[in-house]
């Protein structure tokens, strides 16, 4: 159980640091908890470095900025291709490497009937084959399905806690 859990739940609600849809967030605060709602079709990139205690979280919406360069100079986390590099960026600011991060995917799921957009599973595989082409292995994924996500990573130690249709499970 972490500090974070051992304290009253207003206390480490205080922690919390919400990522919105198409954005991103780095911390180093081992006390902070990242989290982010409504994963549908959007995936969330979620790396930790266990060794100097670092944490990122990005959720993305769509797999290429090429259908809005504009927006994607503006909002590059809304973006697989532009928001995966910045959060790495970010997190190598904060003095973590590539071999010490453990990365994990989420969200991905196909909300609409099977007429739906296939936008889902080109964004999981979109960020897929940017990581094989950097060399990095995700360490878990939680992706696919047809049900919305909630997911934190508490910094401190990496836990990875995926909510979905009222159930709560380690990633």
């Amino acid at each position: 159980m972490s500090a974070a859990e051992k304290l009253p739940a207003a206390e480490w609600m205080k922690n919390q640091v919400v990522v919105p849809i198409g954005a991103f967030a780095v911390s180093a605060d081992p006390s902070a908890v990242l989290v982010t709602y409504a994963l549908g079709s959007c995936v969330a990139v979620i790396a930790h470095d266990p060794v100097r205690r670092i944490a990122g979280l990005l959720h993305f919406m769509l797999p290429s900025s090429s259908i809005s360069p504009e927006r994607a100079k503006s909002e590059p986390a809304v973006f697989a291709d532009t928001g995966v590099p910045l959060l790495f960026e970010k997190l190598y600011a904060l003095g973590t490497t590539k071999r010490d991060l453990v990365v994990r995917l989420c969200g991905g799921a196909n909300l609409m009937d099977a007429s739906g957009s296939q936008i889902a599973q080109r964004n999981v595989m979109t960020v897929r084959k940017m990581f094989w082409k950097v060399g990095v292995l995700t360490a878990a994924e939680d992706v696919g399905g047809a049900l919305s996500r909630t997911v934190r990573i508490h910094v401190a130690d990496g836990r990875t806690i995926i909510s979905s249709n009222g159930q709560e499970r380690q990633l």
